[in-house]
């Protein structure tokens, strides 16, 4: 069944085992909740044993269709119920343009005016699943006390009940869903009197009642009439499977769209060869009320979707693959890809495992996989020659889909498979990935049981093969230029710090998050003699150009300070070099020549953020002291000097401004704060210290500049 502990679980009952609970709990339980704060849909979803994945049991209100997508969610994942289960809170969607921002993908599905909230389904140490509830557009944007206690206590309730049914090894298990239905072509209790059946039949305009799922319930003669089918050929069936012409999805949309916003909606189509008609939906809980009329005047335009002759396509593949497209669109790298294929995908066509695959110098390569109980059977494929008769390397090298239905077809192919160690699973389909005309790899996804892969479902999986192949051909070019980015940036800045006399050193560098996350912050500790010397500094820009020049600069002063020149010749010589280099940019810089022996440091500033300097008995000053403009503007430029306080035990911390500029901070308000964390953990190993410093941005996912931190510590034993 259902439970899985957060904490400490023992005796934890077997999901096949015992009486099933005797009654539709959980659809009692949702109608109920539903009930008591007028929401018109819900949907009750359980946790499927130790996955980290939701699946819906069942669903009120509205046909499960127009959930297709997220019938079975990863913990993970960017829904509402995911959301509420994961951080076992109450979570709330106040309309449309609400839930555009916090969850872009459902919005893209379901692009309709309603409100929404969610809520986990919990006891203190069991998550047992997740609720949510709808109600129309019209309700107010903010969820009531009323309305939330009342959620509340409801799924506390059912908790509780779960908890019992575990305890008593009584499988809970999916329930019909609680659909309200009407007797088909009972058109006399349809409409409450056989007079009133009677009064609609004479009516000149078309009448029609469609329940939840879409299905005619009623129809008068006038609209048999106008829809060009008889009677008996519309009831039971949605209109538009019964009436050809209106077999668009672009019509079914706008069934879906007065469903769930609950709001009155209507459109006009084309009936062959030239009269329109208008349809005009009446919303209810409990179905659709639909009058059809002749239009007035139309414009001769056809609405967008298919072409004449072109097959029809079904809203709930659309709405899967729309779901599944923009989440592939916000992948990044290869892991990204691997983790959401594994976390939404995956779940979403019933498999329990999957591997992702490339291809790299005539070898097979796994890029991740995800569900299998012992992760040796996958990484056995690594490095193995695309020659190698084996499904994988198969569909890599030939671009053509392979299905297993059962292990014995599968060895049946490949004999040597007899031979391997068993995966714990039964069927599998193997899909290319295809981008640009070329192979970048192939998906593997595994299943329990024995499964006939239909023609519909292949032609399914191919294509979300497609999908994942433009995410993955993505991610691989990320991956790499990641690395190039990293690898540079690793072959600019110093591999370790010397160790000086009397000086203690510490440094950290965080690229920025934009761009190729390379950027041109640079420190460097320079062991020359008599006096050793420490620089920091930051060009403008976070591309390779700014690296390349960050480089040339701090050769530059390793140069000039091994030759024996004063910090601000120093600062002079790099600034003309800057200039006569024609880069069109700029760079900050600190220079300071440190004297342990006498506990003092010389400092030339170039436009760069003030060193914090603190003291032995914590007290931090700013040592927002003279200098000049930023080195590359002015040839002729000087730089003042300072001779600051080194004694033993005085921290200098030296920074560039990514640590203090943050949006909608004053950066003196940042440097007051940067210091009033360095007096407090002053006394710290400088190593943790330097780590305090930088642990707010080390931990931000988002970073727009590059950071630099070089933390000197005078120990007095030089």
């Amino acid at each position: 069944m259902v439970a899985v502990s957060d904490g400490q679980r023992s005796g934890r009952p077997s999901t096949v085992v015992g009486a099933p609970v005797g009654h539709p709990l959980l659809s009692f339980a949702l109608t109920a909740m539903m009930d008591a704060v007028g929401a018109h849909s819900g949907a009750v979803y359980l946790r499927r044993g130790d996955e980290p994945v939701l699946e819906m049991a069942v669903m009120a209100g509205l046909p499960r269709s127009f959930a297709a997508p997220w019938e079975r969610v990863g913990l993970s994942a960017p829904v509402p119920v995911a959301d509420a289960a994961r951080e076992r809170r109450l979570v709330w969607v106040g309309g449309e343009e609400h839930m555009a921002r916090r969850y872009p993908r459902i919005a893209v599905v379901l692009p309709y005016p309603f409100a929404l909230a969610a809520l986990p389904v919990a006891t203190g140490s069991t998550v047992y699943g997740a609720v949510f509830v709808t109600w129309p557009g019209s309700h107010p944007p903010e969820l009531s006390d009323r309305e939330r206690e009342q959620l509340e206590s409801a799924c506390e309730r059912l908790a509780l009940r779960l908890e019992r049914a575990a305890a008593e090894n009584r499988p809970v298990r999916p329930e019909t869903d609680p659909l309200a239905t009407g007797a088909i072509g009972a058109a006399a209790d349809a409409l409450s009197t056989v007079e009133a059946a009677r009064m609609v039949s004479r009516l000149p305009y078309g009448l029609c009642s469609l329940d939840l799922n879409g299905r005619l319930v009623f129809a008068n003669a006038a609209a048999a009439e106008l829809l060009g089918v008889p009677v008996s050929g519309l009831l039971g069936t949605p209109l538009w499977e019964s009436v050809p012409w209106l077999n668009d999805p672009a019509y079914e949309e706008r069934y879906r769209a007065a469903l769930i916003s609950q709001v009155a909606t209507s459109f006009v189509a084309l009936r062959p060869p030239s009269e329109w008609l208008s349809f005009r939906l009446y919303p209810s809980t409990n179905g659709l009320s639909v009058r059809v009329s002749r239009a007035r005047a139309v414009s001769e335009t056809r609405p967008a979707g298919r072409g004449q002759g072109d097959a029809p396509t079904r809203l709930v593949s659309m709405s899967q693959a729309l779901s599944m497209s923009g989440a592939l669109t916000e992948t990044v790298s290869v892991q990204d890809v691997v983790r959401l294929v594994a976390e939404e995908i995956a779940p979403a066509v019933g498999s329990r495992a999957l591997a992702l695959l490339g291809a790299r110098a005539g070898r097979l390569y796994v890029l991740g996989h995800h569900g299998y109980p012992d992760p040796r059977v996958v990484e056995q494929f690594d490095g193995m020659p695309l020659t190698t008769s084996a499904p994988g390397t198969h569909v890599v090298a030939h671009g053509v889909p392979a299905f297993f239905d059962s292990r014995q077809q599968l060895e049946r192919l490949y004999p040597a498979r007899r031979h391997a160690a068993p995966d714990g699973f039964a069927a599998w389909a193997y899909l290319p990935l295809i981008a640009s005309g070329r192979s970048v790899g192939a998906c593997v996804l595994a299943y329990p049981e024995p499964r006939a892969f239909s023609t519909h479902e292949r032609a399914v999986l191919t294509s979300l093969a497609g999908l994942i192949a433009q995410a993955m051909d993505r991610a691989l070019l990320y991956d790499a230029k990641h690395r190039l980015a990293h690898g540079l940036q690793a072959a600019l800045l110093p591999p370790s710090l010397p160790v000086l006399p009397g000086i203690e050193a510490s440094a950290r560098y965080l690229p920025a998050t934009r761009g190729m996350e390379i950027g041109g912050d640079f420190y460097d500790l320079v062991p020359s003699r008599p006096l050793p010397a420490a620089v920091i500094g930051d060009v403008q820009g976070h591309n390779v150009t700014a690296a390349g020049l960050m480089g040339q600069i701090r050769t530059a002063v390793r140069a000039y300070t091994a030759v024996g020149q004063e910090p601000a010749e120093v600062m002079r010589s790099t600034n003309r070099l800057l200039i006569d280099l024609g880069a069109d940019l700029f760079a900050s810089c600190l220079y300071l020549r440190l004297d342990p022996d006498r506990g003092r440091a010389v400092m030339a500033r170039a436009g760069h953020p003030p060193p914090l300097l603190r003291r032995p008995d914590g007290r931090v000053r700013v040592l927002d002291l003279a200098g000049g403009p930023l080195l590359g503007i002015d040839g002729a430029a000087a730089y003042a000097t300072t001779e600051v306080d080194l004694s033993p035990g005085c921290v200098l911390a030296l920074y560039t401004d990514g640590l203090i500029e943050s949006p909608g901070v004053d950066i003196e308000d940042a440097v007051i704060e940067l210091g009033r964390r360095l007096g407090e953990a002053g006394d710290r190993p400088l190593e943790d210290l330097a780590d305090g410093l930088v642990k707010h941005y080390a931990a931000a996912e988002e970073r727009i500049d590059d950071v630099a931190l070089l933390l000197l510590r005078a120990r007095g034993d030089g």
